[in-house]
């Protein structure tokens, strides 16, 4: 399932490998969707990663069932990108790695000498493949830039979302393993919580263009009306609209600029990469390596480039 329609001329400028939880939020399934049909990034691998652990059905929140939801969507799309399970336990502390298939296609991607496509490892939830890769084989450092939605915000640049203090939901599903990425010298975009809560889309235009979209837009949109429906079950009322948090994946990474690649829609500012705490919040290190951190997303290039591929799925 391709949309058979414009293709950079001089084929992709980017590699991709993404890592996402897909079990869990669907937004994680759209995000993968969009990166399937961008022609600007050769994709890679796809990697299932964990949530933390539900005493009540532990199986649907490991990596074993996000690899699987990510294949169910690669078969429907008639795609064959290589797909790999990551680690189903978080990090138990950060010197010891969790090996695991999705953390070993990460070094052996990175470590290519066959190609000079950079490449950007892309996070949705945890960065347990990543920290783990990097623990396994350092040197990958110097080989991508990895792409992160998680982090709270900066006291500086932005204030949390109102409600009982929390830590920020990627971020707690391995806390050890921001600690080992934040401390490692991989360059990092980072975007947290005040950003990715900008990706607001309406219900009715997920019902309007996303549905449509053949066998893959009926999935998407089923997922995503499943999440209101448990929500309302459980008490909670998400009113009419869906934040899209693991789409800047494909906006930073895929859809740059055309002269000068680079995510020149959206801001950033750069700041030494702090330390991650115990308690999940920051603790400035001026000596630190400079990281991005975005503060404002182009949503409009973001949703309607996706609107827009899976509209051409009709033609």
């Amino acid at each position: 399932m391709t949309a058979v329609r414009f293709k950079p001329y001089a084929g992709p400028r980017c590699r991709v490998i993404t890592d996402n939880d897909y079990c869990g939020d669907p937004d994680g399934l759209a995000q993968l969707v969009h990166q399937l049909l961008s022609p600007a990034a050769e994709l890679r691998g796809v990697i299932g990663s964990h949530l933390p652990a539900d005493p009540s059905n532990a199986a649907r929140r490991s990596a074993d069932e996000s690899y699987e939801r990510a294949v169910e969507v690669l078969s429907i799309m008639e795609r064959e990108v290589p797909a790999y399970a990551g680690s189903n336990v978080a990090h138990a502390d950060t010197g010891t790695p969790r090996p695991s298939a999705g953390a070993e296609a990460i070094v052996a991607e990175a470590m290519r000498t066959d190609t000079d496509l950079p490449l950007y490892a892309t996070f949705g939830a945890g960065l347990t493949e990543l920290a783990s890769a990097y623990l396994m084989e350092p040197r990958i450092a110097e080989r991508l830039t990895a792409i992160w939605i998680g982090g709270p915000e900066y006291p500086d640049l932005a204030s949390p979302p109102p409600g009982p203090p929390a830590t920020e939901y990627n971020l707690s599903i391995d806390l050890a393993a921001a600690q080992v990425v934040f401390d490692s010298p991989i360059p990092l975009w980072q975007v947290p919580r005040d950003a990715y809560r900008q990706t607001i889309a309406g219900m009715a235009e997920i019902e309007a263009y996303v549905r449509p979209a053949g066998r893959i837009g009926e999935h998407l949109y089923d997922r995503l009306c499943a999440v209101g429906e448990y929500m309302a079950r459980t008490g909670r009322n998400l009113g009419e609209t869906y934040i899209m948090g693991d789409s800047p994946l494909v906006l930073l990474s895929t859809l740059q600029s055309n002269f000068d690649p680079d995510t020149s829609s959206s801001r950033h500012v750069l700041r030494p990469a702090p330390r991650i705490t115990d308690d999940g919040g920051y603790e400035e290190r001026p000596d630190g390596r400079l990281i991005r951190v975005y503060t404002h997303l182009d949503v409009r290039l973001m949703l309607q480039d996706f609107y827009a591929k899976l509209a051409l799925l009709r033609k």
